[in-house]
């Protein structure tokens, strides 16, 4: 089982910076992509930024809307994935998820409990 704690959300306010942490822990399969998801009230929830593992090519995929403002950075040896969010907007507001995708033969994903950011402005 793989377990997900992440920290660093909270209150700022617009033109702000928060940078979210997320360290996986358990078994992990090799081959993954470690990330971020987010989910403002009443919408779908969204991409925002992931990383591969070494294993699966090391790529870096981002969210349309996060236009250069944010970075995601890994650490594989601590199993720790960063994002830094630069610029924040009101719009940005969400409950953010942590995720591990496992690409085993099958896709298994694993979700942190979520941080609430609230961007004001």
């Amino acid at each position: 089982q793989v377990h997900l704690a992440e920290s660093g959300g909270g209150l700022v306010q617009a033109g702000g910076s928060l940078r979210l942490s997320c360290e996986a822990s358990g078994s992990i399969f090799s081959l993954n992509h470690m990330g971020w998801y987010r989910q403002a009230p009443g919408k779908q929830r969204e991409l925002v930024a992931a990383v591969t593992s070494a294993g699966s090519g090391g790529s870096i995929y981002y969210g349309d809307f996060v236009k250069g403002r944010f970075t995601i950075s890994r650490d594989n040896d601590k199993n720790t994935v960063y994002l830094q969010m630069n610029s924040l907007k009101p719009e940005d507001t969400a409950v953010y998820f942590c995720n591990l995708k496992e690409l085993r033969w099958r896709t298994i994903d694993y979700w942190g409990q979520g941080t609430q950011v609230t961007v004001s402005s």
